[in-house]
């Protein structure tokens, strides 16, 4: 029978030739020094279980009220987390948050919102491969603009500019970037401001590392705070902000001026009360959970900045980062291919992600998480430099 699925799914659901040789390498019972590890549940952090699990147990979630936007407590509790802040807060107004399962969801609610098939939208390069799917699912075109390094790294303005098109309706942000780390600093804010203005184009920012800069004394500005000159989405969850991406719990705030603001928000509820994704138990959940963050959140950023110490002080070339939970390493291209991540994995038993899988053009470029446990980190990077990978000084 010949049947035919559509073409948006219409993706390479094969095991990639790395994904396999990592499973063999596995399956063979050879120790690996996996430098990839970004779950914070694996990661031997301490979580307040019964303060967590406890918070699931709220006998209101029996009855079933829905509100499309999310339960008013759980929006407030948003609202706080934001006002809270002490990048100087930013005055939310909880009937600006609709409540999604994910970010990955609010992405899609996003898409829906901004987009007819075939429209465009602009997304960072190097950024996590995730956007793909969510812009194939929706019919929309990606078009990536780059970042590049030039001790540190910077959006490429005027690249940006040039892939504006006609059907171009937003930009993306990720605030800060994953996987190089790369911040949006205020004279960077204001330009793409101005360029979304300018072209009549929204602006998304993905926020979800905002709550871990590299510099213990550092807090990054969130796009939450004002002012908002453009029709401006920030989006955010638990994931990372309480290291709980079992629980599915991710929001939108919708900013900019009151006009087109309204009108997107109205048309953003009937895209949510369309699926009504969000569950009881956890949107009641949600101030308790918001509530405990500092305490993972501190155990995270020591780990980070632990890990990102011993990788500074390896011998091996590491790009610099400015916040988030995962690093750039630049190590010798090996022959006319950049065949690092196989070396490594096949010579050291050490696992990296290829810079390819970011979108990294240049060779030689690998990506390590800064979570994973400091002893294993450790003696992954001194295989890295042991193992004839790091060009002599």
């Amino acid at each position: 029978m010949d049947f035919r699925f559509s073409a948006r799914t219409g993706w390479d659901v094969g095991e990639s030739g790395f994904a396999r040789a990592i499973r063999e390498a596995r399956a063979s019972g050879r120790r690996l020094f996996d430098l990839t590890v970004s779950n914070p549940t694996v990661c031997g952090f301490e979580y307040d279980l019964e303060r967590i699990l406890g918070a699931l147990g709220d006998r209101r979630a029996m009855t079933y009220d829905p509100d499309p936007r999310g339960m008013t407590s759980a929006r407030e509790a948003v609202a706080g987390y934001y006002a809270g802040r002490r990048d100087h807060g930013a005055e939310v107004d909880p009937d600006s948050v609709v409540m999604t399962t994910s970010t990955s969801e609010g992405y899609g609610y996003l898409f829906r919102l901004l987009c007819d098939a075939g429209d465009e939208v602009l997304v960072a390069q190097p950024s996590y491969p995730l956007f793909d799917f969510l812009a194939d699912l929706e019919d929309v075109r990606l078009r990536p603009y780059p970042l590049f390094y030039d001790y540190g790294w910077w959006i490429d303005f005027a690249e940006l500019e040039r892939r504006i098109g006609p059907r171009t309706k937003a930009i993306v942000v990720v605030h800060p970037n994953n996987p190089t780390g790369h911040a949006t600093q205020a004279g960077e804010r204001a330009r793409l401001q101005e360029i979304c203005a300018r072209h009549g184009l929204a602006l998304i920012v993905d926020e979800v590392f905002l709550d871990y800069p590299i510099a213990a004394a550092e807090e990054l500005r969130s796009f939450a705070v004002g002012p908002h000159p453009v029709l401006t989405f920030v989006l955010s969850g638990m994931s990372k902000i309480s290291g709980l991406p079992q629980m599915k719990v991710g929001w939108i705030v919708g900013l900019g001026p009151e006009a087109v603001r309204r009108e997107a928000m109205g048309r953003l509820e009937v895209i949510a009360d369309t699926f009504l994704s969000m569950n009881a138990p956890v949107q009641l959940a949600l101030p308790v959970w918001l509530e405990g963050r500092d305490g993972i959140q501190r155990q995270i950023r020591e780990r980070v900045r632990e890990n990102y110490l011993v990788a500074m002080e390896s011998g091996v070339e590491v790009l610099r980062v400015e916040a988030g939970w995962s690093a750039v390493l630049r190590l010798p291209q090996i022959g006319a291919e950049d065949k690092v991540a196989d070396r490594l994995l096949w010579e050291l038993d050490v696992v990296v992600h290829p810079g390819s899988f970011y979108g990294i053009a240049e060779t030689g470029r690998v990506v390590v998480s800064l979570i994973g446990l400091v002893d294993e980190f450790s003696l992954g990077m001194k295989r890295i430099q042991r193992g004839d990978m790091v060009e002599p000084k």
